[in-house]
């Protein structure tokens, strides 16, 4: 990747406007949170940067000043699948139903941007009887145990122009764009690989931005994310890149974006999002205060379990938890985290260095308290918990 001069850092990457404001200065968080750490002492190490967070006032767009693309490293060390909750794979299955109805993707040709370990294309290809290629440097061929199913095809890599003639009726893109630093031009030679054939629908799905700012999802904030789109400043992106807009909506209890999209001849970037920037603005501009408030009230909450020393436990060793326990500076106030993926089991927390176990090892630790970060997954994480035996409070953050 192309490292930014200081001028090109204060130039919006989504309008290239520079017409931005600075709205808060994150220090020293891991700049992997989903890199597995062997070893404790590795984990504890893990290399740090800082997050400078600044507003669009033009299309309402957020992004890190302070992001360096240097630092990034993503290969089969890499595990952020979400695909081993209930949860989740109700609401993977149920997007997947909805594309394969809506542009009635039958005996077509899928291809996935950023495909992780195949779960949401197999998903995709098994359901409507599809064939698919996807494209990720993380995807691990030995992680099934068993051959790839006829019709599906797994490049170990990132997907570029040298990738241009694959054949596809869907591009799917799911949490890669908010890792591209400049999202301008890859949706550019995308759009210019699809060339004439407008037929091909596009789908992305990235993290709300306006989830962070609105309801304060600070532990959303990580290193990995040099943008953080918001509804205007992504539906911008593609209407300047050559896209017509077919769909726009928050999903997963409003913590993602979808847009739909095809390819049109002209270019047009008009967007009427007025009022939304608007509110935008106002949210990051109080969001410095309300950040620091929720973070010295949970530090103050730890600090009060710690001098209680009643046992403590957080589930999730995800983005969320990783965040949580680095900008808490929680070390010995919680010695492990729970995490329902057994490709984490054994492995380390960056930065803080928390061993991640499964469920099942709240039934020997029997914790009191059980963090969870996020929410969405209370229901299911309250029946584990039940299931373990334990009489633990279970605390959404």
């Amino acid at each position: 990747m192309k490292n930014k001069s200081d001028a090109e850092k204060h130039i919006c990457p989504v309008c290239c406007r520079t017409d931005i404001s600075v709205f808060i200065d994150i220090a020293r968080l891991p700049v992997h949170c989903s890199m597995l750490w062997p070893t404790q002492d590795g984990a504890v190490k893990a290399p740090r940067g800082d997050i400078r967070l600044a507003h669009c006032r033009f299309c309402g767009h957020i992004f890190n000043l302070a992001f360096d693309p240097g630092l990034m490293k993503y290969d089969q060390d890499y595990e952020n699948s979400l695909h081993f909750s209930p949860r989740f794979q109700e609401y993977a299955g149920s997007l997947a139903g909805r594309l394969i109805d809506r542009y009635d993707l039958h005996d077509m040709d899928i291809l996935e941007i950023g495909c992780g370990k195949g779960d949401f294309l197999r998903l995709l290809c098994e359901l409507g009887g599809n064939r698919g290629v996807g494209f990720d440097p993380s995807y691990d061929r030995d992680r099934t145990g068993g051959p790839v199913p006829e019709g599906l095809t797994f490049v170990q890599d990132f997907y570029s122009d040298r990738y241009a003639d694959c054949k596809a009726d869907l591009i799917c893109c799911r949490h890669v764009l908010e890792h591209i630093q400049y999202p301008r031009d890859f949706l550019t030679g995308l759009r210019g690989a699809i060339g004439g054939r407008l037929g091909i629908k596009v789908f992305f799905e990235v993290p709300n931005a306006l989830f962070t700012l609105k309801d304060l999802s600070i532990w959303d904030l990580i290193y990995e994310h040099c943008s953080y789109f918001t509804e205007p400043s992504l539906a911008y992106l593609f209407t300047s890149c050559g896209f017509r807009i077919l769909d726009i909506s928050e999903s997963f209890e409003g913590q993602f974006l979808c847009i739909e999209a095809g390819p049109v001849t002209m270019v047009d970037g008009a967007t009427d999002y007025g009022d939304y920037r608007r509110r935008i603005s106002r949210y990051a501009g109080a969001f410095s205060a309300r950040y620091r408030s929720r973070v010295e009230a949970w530090k103050n909450e730890i600090g009060r379990i710690g001098r209680a020393e009643k046992r403590l436990v957080i589930w999730g060793g995800g983005s969320k938890g990783v965040t949580f326990l680095n900008t808490l500076g929680v070390k010995d106030e919680s010695r492990y985290v729970v995490d329902i993926n057994p490709h984490k089991h054994g492995k380390y927390i960056p930065g803080t260095g928390q061993e991640i176990v499964p469920p099942e090892f709240l039934s020997e630790y029997k914790p009191e308290i059980i963090v969870v970060m996020n929410p969405v997954y209370i229901d299911e994480i309250c029946r584990a918990v039940r299931g373990t035996n334990v009489d633990a409070g279970v605390v959404p953050v």
